[in-house]
């Protein structure tokens, strides 16, 4: 086998791994920027699967205000 075709070949070899290097680091980056917003919208739903219970309570308080005041409306008249 002649000298020069090794070298073509390693020379071949080494440009598509440097490519294949390079695609790989740049579908990396792209992947860890959707999981980032992925996360960052996790986080935000958490927040208001907290914040529902709470506002559900608040209502549930504000119901029993509303029929109490109703009663006494009554009774006053």
């Amino acid at each position: 086998m002649p000298v020069e075709s090794i070298i073509a070949a390693a020379v071949s070899g080494a440009v598509t791994l440097i490519g294949v290097l390079i695609a790989n680091s740049k579908s990396q980056a792209v992947t860890d920027t959707k999981l980032e917003e992925l996360t960052r919208e996790v986080r935000e739903h958490n927040n208001f699967a907290q914040r529902v219970p709470v506002l559900e309570e608040k209502m549930k308080v504000a119901d029993h205000r509303i029929g109490d005041l109703e009663n006494k409306l009554e009774n006053l008249t």
